[in-house]
């Protein structure tokens, strides 16, 4: 079954230095029938105006990854991290039994676009960790930017989950096998593709569950997140 969550269905918050569209359920925007998918809780596609952002804040018991697709991101939290963020970089957080962290837009000129993920872990109560990559990628292939073992040098995170990124132009066909119970999300970062003859644009997504596979043909040049989750 694919069911289809545009753009335009997602909650929008503008507080003026931030402009941010939610996936599911987040601050003061409350959907009963999109709190979450399995693991997934949080999917915010943010934009952080310049030399603006997020002061020091807490956070508990959250794998939170944080992908930027333009502009750059400084972080700064608790453990002692100090890092900036660049474009295509990804970013993870295991909050664990708590850690404060601020998240600032370093630029004063250009707005910083980023993906801000939150999923589960598979347990409380974790010490705190950190980490962040920056993989190379082929056009038209999957690349593993997250696993629960740290596959094919992927971070590594506290839960039963995948996360794959591929850049695709327009023509380019990739393919996702799905095992039996397992649901896939699927998140169009920019631009457009066509996913088992469902067109989506910048912005929407697609709920993937009782399929063994899908398939993603771009439309316009772009770059789809998808979310593999038990």
């Amino acid at each position: 079954m694919f069911t289809v969550r545009k753009s335009r269905e997602r909650g929008h918050a503008n507080h003026g230095w931030l402009e941010s569209f939610h996936t599911f359920s987040f601050a003061e925007y409350h959907d009963p029938a999109h709190t979450q998918f399995r693991t997934l809780r949080v999917l915010n596609d943010d934009y952080v105006a310049a030399d603006n952002g997020f002061p020091s804040h807490p956070h508990r018991d959250m794998e939170i990854v944080t992908h930027v697709l333009t502009g750059q991101l400084a972080h700064k939290d608790s453990m002692g991290n100090g890092a900036v963020v660049k474009a295509g970089e990804w970013q993870y957080m295991s909050a664990g039994k708590g850690v404060l962290h601020s998240e600032m837009n370093p630029s004063e000129t250009e707005t910083v676009h980023l993906l801000q993920i939150w999923i589960f872990p598979d347990k409380r109560g974790y010490e705190p960790r950190y980490d962040q990559k920056l993989f190379p990628e082929t056009p038209g292939q999957w690349t593993l930017a997250v696993s629960p073992d740290g596959r094919d040098g992927s971070i590594a995170i506290r839960q039963d989950a995948f996360i794959k990124a591929a850049k695709v132009e327009p023509g380019q066909r990739l393919e996702h096998a799905i095992e039996p119970g397992r649901g896939v999300w699927l998140h169009v970062a920019t631009g457009a593709t066509t996913v088992n003859g469902h067109t989506l644009q910048a912005g929407d997504a697609v709920a993937v569950e009782n399929e063994n596979s899908m398939e993603i043909t771009g439309v316009e040049a772009g770059e789809v997140i998808l979310f593999d989750l038990k």
